[in-house]
Formats: structure tokens, C-alpha cells, sequence
């Protein structure tokens, strides 16, 4: 039976996509029986950002109404279609964000495969559609669990780029709609997509001006832009929706008139564009991953110095050659033979030129050595599907060439089949090793997540968790409470608060939280007071661009560092107006010195102060003279010594902490040198040790989760758990 092309394509994406699917269930199979990762029988999902789009489908699904001061995400794209997902499906909430990215990134299957179609090269398509599905970074951020728009990020794109080869190739007038709805449902899901729009743009606009001074015809290329600018100014959805139908219904019945007035039709388009936004959104996305500083100022009033969280972000960082070609292609030799298929591709089919947007926003994870570092880890999605393309073309042009040394024409067409099938399972083999070893957890544990579930039943939807931003979207998804930083609302000014808070001793750690709590309320109040004014507006209130800010001006210094050391004396407190909590985990404790790094700090110069001492063992080695911490630091026992680097200090006091059979913290504290500036913690039940210096030791967070040690009229104990602590805020 010969199928037709239609029936073949089909097929193949069937096949593709169920492969795809497959592949991402290897997790599932893997820990079906690890109790940890689920909750109430559910699996959990395993990013900390998919708690939020999480909390905004849960709460319009509760039917919660959005307050001003609320940051669930409510009007979030991924939010609004999980909500519908869930009423239309039969299935659990918790089965639905869990099991959404398999499914839908899986669709990325579908262009791919198109566009090979287009060159007559379905083979192609269908080896790039297995290769790319499963390809390091794309799996890592499409796996199940990991709830996040990454699921269709890289599928809007490469649908846009079917879509816009098509038209270039066929001229046919329904590639132009599609291209411009694709692109508008693409800004809807994800924001961020008009740098990657603006680069399909400028492309085919050189190639229209190729087409000028070759004088050839380019009007419908003309049009094809025009499409997509409309599609692109920065208007409200429906708006552009409602104009990009409305020109294509005047194409469709006006045609002629169209093309007379094409040139004012892209005019007004042009206009449009750069009137509503042009270039402002490009470079404001780029300049923060590729030129970044460590640290961050206010050009405006105090001009404060504030430490930026890019610095510690790892996807953001510097990554090495091979690192960068296993998550793009699963290995440096497969990323190499991709680039040449590209590169033969695209001389065999100049409009694969149209893919260089793609490329090039997921090589500049790697940057150019000599010009700039690249943008990190997660840029190298978006050249997957291209390089997989490439791969694909290779790998079917040498098959097809070593076919031709069979004499007979049927053993070559079967041997052609035969390389090809080879070819792919080698390059599929790294990448599915991967998927096999990327074991990845939730991002809590069952026993975490009942605290915070029972944190849920003890505090009010208005109260803040006061946490790392690590923590902050599972907290309000779990809990159902407020937080001051989350990963989206991390700038250096809003975590420097809760560094201080976590990082400075327990007064005036209790202030800065009472204090913090009510100024991100009061901004909230002032914003909202605000809208709709101009700033000469006599009813326009102003507000320092930061909380310490406008805390340092309130409580008349003109010195953020008279202000903070003020704290540890007797200051007027705004009035309560909710509870504020203390999560304290001990998954916290490996990133201490991380989130010391933003409150130890001059505000006023920016000038980093000394890094507090801390070391948390990682494995140790016991011996009869001394127990070895690793990284040269070591415990001498008979002399009751800590030995650092080349340094040996007498402790100030060793302290052995453990949990007894009711789960009671005990603590025994040996005092030895009480001028010492260096203390000694074992944690015996986590097995863990803790060399510090005085200020982490009188930390809050040393205090209260470790040490359980507590200022009675300042805190309250809610939740004392080995896994972590939540404090209530007294004052």
C-alpha cells in the first residue's frame, strides 16, 4: 500500500510524539514508589517557578478575586489555560500541572516535521522531530513536573517559523495570518518573545531589500511584514487580534486595493510599531543576562548600591564549550555535525536562513570568547529545534551517499533506511542516557510540604511568610499566605530586607520584618493611589524606589547605615496590621553565604563589607586526632581546635545539637575560649558540621532553626520540625 503524503506525515508525527512522551514517563517509572515526591498521593512538580502559575490557575479556579496588593497571577497566560485545561479535562488539578509539559512540549514534534515537509524531506523532519524532543535542554525544561511556560516556548517560535517559511515559499495568503497569530498568541504566552519576533522581522526585511535591488517582486513580502508588525505593536491582544483578522478579511475580499495602498498599509504598520514601543522592550530583556553588573543603583534619590541576584543565578552564568553542546545536541560531536548539516541546509535552501534568530538567541548561552560571556544555560532551548533540523539533513545526505555504493538499487534504498536508523540511535543514545540519569526531585518533600500545609490552616491569606526567595512561590502556593521576595520578585532592594532579617541578630532582625511587612503594604496602597496621576499631580504621593529607602528618609536620616544601626536600639514601629512568620528551613543552610552576599553591604557606596565566616562540611572523615571537614578545614580535637587553610584557631564553643525520641532539640555547649572568634556546630542528626564566626552565630537563622534558641518577646515557635522552623513575628 503507498501512502500519500498527508498519510505519511501523520504518521510520523504520531510516532514522533508518542516517542517524545514515552521518554519523559522514564521519569515516572522511576520514582512511582518514592513516597517523598508526592503529596496527597499526587506527584509534586519539581521547579519552583510553576508554583506560581500554579497559585494563579488554584485561585481563579477558587473563583479568589484579584486584590491590588495580591501577586498570584491571576491574568498569567499559563495560569488562565491551566485553569481551562483543568475544567475541561477529567483529571486532578495535581495531574494535570504535573503531567502538561510532557504533553504539550511534545508538540514542538509538529513544525518540525513541517517544515522538513516543505523541502520534501519528511526523513529529515522526522529524525530532527526524535533528536530534538528529547535533546538535553529541552527535556530538562519540558520533563513532568516542570510546570513552567517552557513547554511551549520553543513551540510558538518554531511553529513561527514554519509558518513564515511557507509563506516566503508559497505566497499563499493563509501562511500570513498564521504567521501573525502565532506571534500574537506567542507574546500572549510569553512576554519576552518580541526580541525573537523583531529578529524573523528584520530577516525578511533584508530580504525584501534584496529583492528591491534585484528588482524582483516583493510586495507580498511587504505584506508578510506588515502582517506581523501589526501583530507585534505593543497594544492589547485583542486589539492586534482584532486587526490582524480585520486585514486579512480586507485581503481576502480587497485584494487589489490592498496592494494599491500596500506601501501606506506597511507605513501605518512601521508607525505603529515604533510609536507603541519599537526597540525598548529588545533591549531591556538582553542587557540584563548578557551586560550585567554586580551590583545595582538608584540614579534617584539616596542612589543606593544594591547587590543583584544575576550574579548568583547559575542558569545566567558563564558555561563551558561542552556543556553547551550536550544540552543543545546531547554531545560536542552531534552539535558539530548539526551545525554543518545547517550550514548545508541552508546552501541547499537559502530561506533556512529564516531559522538564524533561533540559533542565535541559543548560542548566545555561549557568547563570543573575546567579545562578550554568554547569557547561560537557558537560551540553549531555542537553537535546539534548528540544530536538530540540521542534524537531520546530515544525517540523511550521507546516508543517502552511502546508499549509492550498492550496485543494486533495492539493497541501496534498504541500506540507505539502515545508515539513517544507525545514524539516529547514536545521536538519540546520548540524550536518552541523559534523561535516564537526570533523576531530578521535587522541589519539596512530602514532610516539607505537610508543614507548610499545616502553616496554611494556622495563618490568614493577608499574612506574610518571611523565606528566602528560593521558597517563595511553593510557600503561597502551599500555604496560601503573602511573601516579600519569590523568583520573579528578587531585585537586589527587595532582598536585602530578608538577607538582613535572616542574617543579623534577633532585635533587629524582628524590626526590619515588622518594618518590611508594612512598607511593601504601604508601597502597595501608594501605587494603587497613584494610578492614572502625573507625578506634579497634587494628590501624587511620592515613594522611594526602595523599601530601606523610604525607611531611612521616614525615619529622618540621610544615611541608610545610620538608619540600619538604629534598629538595634528602641525605634517607633509602624502598626501592625498582620501576622508575619519565619520559614526556616534546613535546606537553607548551603546557601547561607549566598544570601549574606545581599545585606553585607555599604548601601550608601556599594562597597562590599568583609564576608562573614561560614563552612558547612560536606563529607567527613573522623580520625583519633582529628575530624576532617574537607577544603582544608579540620578539627583538632585534643587542643579543641579548628584548623582553616593555614590558619589554627582555638574554638569559642563547640555545640553538638540533637533531636530526642519525643523530637525535642538538645543542645550541649562547650565553652572553650570565649575571645575566639570561631565556633563549632555538629548538627549529630543531619550529620553536618558548622564552623562560623560570632555574626553568623548570632544570626537568626543560626538561632532560631539551628540553635532553637529564641527571644521569647520577640518570637514565637509555630512549627519546630528537623526539616524546617516557622517563627511567629511578636511585635
Amino acid at each position: 500500500m503507498t501512502l500519500t503524503t498527508n498519510k505519511k506525515t501523520t504518521l510520523l508525527i504520531l510516532f514522533a510524539f508518542a516517542f517524545s512522551i514515552v521518554v519523559r514517563l522514564i521519569w515516572v517509572e522511576q520514582f512511582s514508589s518514592e513516597e517523598q515526591f508526592k503529596f496527597n498521593g499526587e506527584f509534586m512538580i519539581n521547579t519552583n517557578d510553576g508554583y506560581y502559575y500554579a497559585e494563579g490557575a488554584r485561585d481563579i479556579l477558587a473563583g479568589v478575586t484579584k486584590n491590588t496588593n495580591d501577586l498570584s497571577p491571576f491574568e498569567n497566560a499559563t495560569s488562565v489555560f491551566t485553569a481551562l485545561i483543568v475544567k475541561i479535562l477529567p483529571f486532578s488539578f495535581e495531574t494535570v500541572i504535573f503531567y502538561m509539559p510532557a504533553f504539550f512540549a511534545s508538540l514542538l514534534v509538529i513544525p518540525i516535521i513541517l517544515i522538513a515537509r516543505e523541502f520534501d524531506r519528511l526523513e529529515v523532519g522526522f529524525i530532527a522531530a526524535l533528536v530534538a524532543s528529547v535533546a538535553w535542554s529541552y527535556y530538562n525544561r519540558t520533563m513532568v513536573g516542570y510546570f513552567d511556560t517552557d513547554f511551549l516556548n520553543i513551540v510558538f517560535p518554531t511553529v513561527l517559523l514554519w509558518s513564515l517559511i511557507w509563506a516566503l515559499k508559497t505566497n499563499e495568503d493563509k501562511y500570513l495570518l498564521i504567521a501573525a497569530l502565532d506571534s500574537i498568541a506567542y507574546r500572549w504566552w510569553y512576554p519576552q518573545s518580541y526580541s525573537l519576533e523583531f529578529a524573523f522581522i528584520a530577516l525578511i526585511a533584508i530580504y525584501v531589500v534584496y529583492q528591491y535591488i534585484k528588482k524582483q517582486d516583493f510586495q507580498t513580502n511587504l505584506l508578510l511584514i506588515s502582517f506581523m508588525l501589526f501583530a507585534m505593536v505593543n497594544l492589547d491582544g485583542f486589539v492586534r487580534l482584532s486587526v490582524v483578522v480585520a486585514f486579512y478579511i480586507l485581503l481576502k475580499t480587497k485584494r487589489d486595493l490592498v496592494f494599491r495602498y500596500l506601501y501606506y498599509i506597511f507605513a501605518v504598520a512601521l508607525i505603529l510599531f515604533f510609536v507603541t514601543g519599537g526597540f525598548d522592550p529588545i533591549w531591556g530583556k538582553l542587557k540584563g543576562y548578557v551586560f550585567r553588573d554586580a551590583l545595582d543603583s538608584g540614579a534617584e534619590g539616596l542612589g543606593l548600591h544594591f547587590f543583584t541576584v544575576m550574579q548568583t543565578v547559575r542558569e545566567a552564568g558563564k558555561i563551558p564549550f561542552e556543556m553547551f553542546a550536550n544540552r543543545i545536541s546531547g554531545h560536542t560531536l552531534t552539535l558539530l555535525a548539526s551545525m554543518l548539516g545547517y550550514v548545508w541546509f541552508v546552501y541547499r535552501h537559502p530561506v533556512m536562513l529564516l531559522a538564524l534568530p533561533m540559533v542565535g538567541l541559543g548560542f548566545l548561552a555561549y557568547g563570543i570568547p573575546g567579545l562578550f560571556d554568554g547569557g547561560g544555560l537557558r537560551f540553549t532551548i531555542y537553537a535546539v529545534p534548528v540544530m536538530a533540523l540540521g542534524l537531520g539533513f546530515i544525517i540523511y545526505e550521507i546516508s543517502k551517499w552511502l546508499s549509492t555504493k550498492f550496485i543494486n538499487d533495492k539493497v541501496a534504498q534498504i541500506s540507505k533506511y539502515v545508515f539513517m536508523t544507525l545514524f539516529t540511535l547514536g545521536a538519540l543514545y546520548p540524550n536518552i542516557a541523559h534523561v535516564i540519569g537526570y533523576k531530578v526531585p521535587t522541589v519539596f518533600t512530602q514532610d516539607e510540604v505537610k508543614l507548610l500545609d499545616k502553616l496554611h490552616e494556622i495563618a490568614d491569606r493577608e499574612d506574610y511568610v518571611v523565606a528566602w526567595w528560593d521558597y517563595g512561590y511553593p510557600i503561597r502556593y502551599y500555604s496560601d499566605v503573602k511573601t516579600l521576595i519569590d523568583g520573579g520578585k528578587h531585585s537586589g532592594s527587595v532582598n536585602f530586607p530578608v538577607s538582613f532579617i535572616l542574617n543579623s541578630p534577633q532585635d533587629p532582625a524582628a524590626k526590619m520584618a515588622r518594618l518590611d511587612v508594612e512598607y511593601t503594604e504601604k508601597r502597595f496602597s501608594v501605587n494603587e493611589a497613584n494610578k492614572g496621576l502625573d507625578v506634579n499631580h497634587t494628590n501624587y504621593v511620592e515613594f522611594a524606589s526602595s523599601n530601606i529607602e523610604q525607611m531611612t528618609l521616614d525615619y529622618k536620616y540621610n544615611n541608610t547605615n545610620d538608619f540600619l544601626n538604629s534598629l538595634n536600639e528602641e525605634i517607633e514601629l509602624p502598626a501592625k496590621t498582620r501576622d508575619v512568620y519565619l520559614y526556616l528551613p534546613n535546606r537553607m543552610v548551603g546557601i547561607v553565604p549566598t544570601i549574606t552576599l545581599f545585606s553585607n553591604l555599604d548601601l550608601m557606596s556599594g562597597k562590599k563589607r568583609a564576608q562573614p565566616f561560614f563552612y558547612i562540611s560536606g563529607t567527613v572523615q573522623e580520625t583519633q586526632e582529628s575530624v576532617e571537614l574537607g577544603n582544608g578545614v579540620r578539627i583538632i580535637k585534643k587542643m579543641g581546635q579548628v584548623q582553616i587553610g593555614n590558619d589554627i584557631l582555638t574554638m569559642n564553643s563547640f555545640i553538638v545539637t540533637e533531636y530526642d525520641a519525643n523530637g525535642v532539640l538538645r543542645k550541649n555547649v562547650q565553652v572553650i575560649d570565649k575571645d575566639s572568634p570561631v565556633s563549632v556546630i555538629f548538627m549529630k542528626n543531619y550529620n553536618q558540621f558548622l564552623v562560623l564566626d560570632k555574626n553568623m552565630l548570632n544570626s537568626t537563622y543560626i538561632q532560631l532553626f539551628v540553635l532553637e534558641n529564641y527571644d521569647e518577646t520577640l518570637y514565637e515557635p509555630v512549627i519546630l520540625n528537623p526539616m524546617a522552623k516557622i517563627f511567629k513575628l511578636k511585635i
